[in-house]
């Protein structure tokens, strides 16, 4: 690590890298972010490309 603390993603509390749910906060955390996931919130953007058909 850099030195500077790693912050949860969900609720911006600072996480030691030796933390069990790191790198979230706490099992609130990594459930909300599962949750996140599940719902649909979080996308990994898609690109068309023109050669992906094969064609």
């Amino acid at each position: 690590m850099n030195g500077k603390p790693m912050r949860c993603p969900i609720c911006g509390q600072p996480v030691a890298a030796a933390a069990p749910e790191y790198p979230f906060c706490s099992r609130r955390c990594r459930t909300q972010d599962l949750a996140n996931w599940a719902i649909e919130a979080y996308r990994v953007p898609v690109t068309s490309d023109d050669d992906a058909d094969g064609a």
